[in-house]
């Protein structure tokens, strides 16, 4: 990483809830959104006033602490996640940030099979953090759960440097680039990617 990505990357200071969260990530082997990923999460919850976000990748809460901390003041995340020890440490992390336990709704389940479940054009922002070989799946849902406005996000776009590599087809890179494909092909959405963390890629949907 280079001098200007590191400091892009820690130019916002994460708080010691988010902090004491990405220690409980790393007892429990899950690898969280990243400090760059995660101030843009925050910044685009805060740039739409989201008041109702659902994220696929619950991990240890980092990524939600950053959401609720844009969004407004009783904004609810909806949030998914097959380890029930992860959804336990999303939990812990969310009390040590003082969020009301009413704010978080913890799913234990595949994203796949949760999503299809969730309300058509009921949410301001989608976060997709889950298994990079159902990236394309997720999509389709996120843009059935937004709404007119709405931001989807996608975690890790650059697939640790391999997507930008057009020799890398193993499945979770291929899945990764077809569903930037798709995000930039699609008329109806306005998407940019953003080289944080692991690769932000955001769009809002127009319609």
């Amino acid at each position: 990483m280079t001098s200007s990505r590191s400091y892009a990357e820690f130019y916002i200071s994460e708080s010691e809830a988010m902090l004491a969260a990405r220690t409980r990530a790393a007892d429990l082997g899950c690898v969280p959104t990243g400090s760059g990923a995660g101030a843009a999460l925050r910044f685009l919850a805060a740039a739409i006033g989201a008041k109702s976000v659902v994220e696929v990748g619950t991990g240890a809460g980092v990524s939600a602490l950053h959401l609720f901390a844009g969004m407004v003041p009783d904004g609810i995340v909806t949030s998914i996640d097959v380890e029930s020890e992860n959804l336990r440490a999303a939990k812990a992390a969310f009390a040590d940030a003082g969020i009301a336990p009413a704010r978080a709704r913890l799913i234990n389940g595949r994203g796949l099979e949760v999503l299809p479940r969730l309300t058509d054009g009921a949410y301001d922002l989608v976060h997709i953090d889950g298994a990079r070989s159902e990236y394309p799946h997720y999509l389709v849902e996120a843009l059935r759960l937004l709404r007119p406005g709405g931001i989807v996000v996608i975690d890790d776009a650059l697939g640790n440097d391999r997507v930008s590599d057009p020799t890398q087809r193993d499945a979770e890179t291929v899945a990764i680039r077809e569903t930037g494909r798709l995000m930039r092909e699609d008329e109806n959405l306005v998407p940019v990617l953003i080289p944080l963390s692991g690769g932000v890629l955001a769009a809002v949907k127009l319609r």
